[in-house]
C-alpha cells in the first residue's frame, strides 16, 4: 500500500488507515524507532491498572503480599457499633 506524506504544520505525516490501526491494535499512542531506513510504530497499551492482576499475582507466589499493619487492632475487638 502506498500513501502520501503530507505536509502537517513544519513537520510532515501520513495518514494511517483505520483497518490497518485496528489491525495493529492501535489505539491512542504509540512508540516511534527506526530500524536502519524503516520507520517502526508499536502501540502503546495505556490502560489504567494493566498488569496489575499478574503483578499481585507474582507478589502473592513470593509471599510479598502480607499486610504490614493488622487489619484488626486488639482494642477494635471490644468496640461496640
Amino acid at each position: 500500500m502506498k500513501i502520501k506524506v503530507v505536509p502537517v504544520g513544519n513537520s510532515r505525516g501520513i495518514r494511517i488507515p483505520k483497518p490497518l490501526l485496528r489491525q495493529c491494535a492501535i489505539e491512542d499512542a504509540v512508540e516511534l524507532r527506526t530500524d536502519g531506513k524503516r520507520i517502526v510504530l508499536t502501540p502503546v497499551k495505556s490502560k489504567p491498572r494493566q498488569g496489575w492482576a499478574e503483578a499481585a499475582e507474582r507478589m502473592h507466589r513470593a509471599g510479598d503480599d502480607e499486610l504490614l499493619i493488622p487489619d484488626v487492632f486488639e482494642d477494635d475487638i471490644e468496640v461496640e457499633w
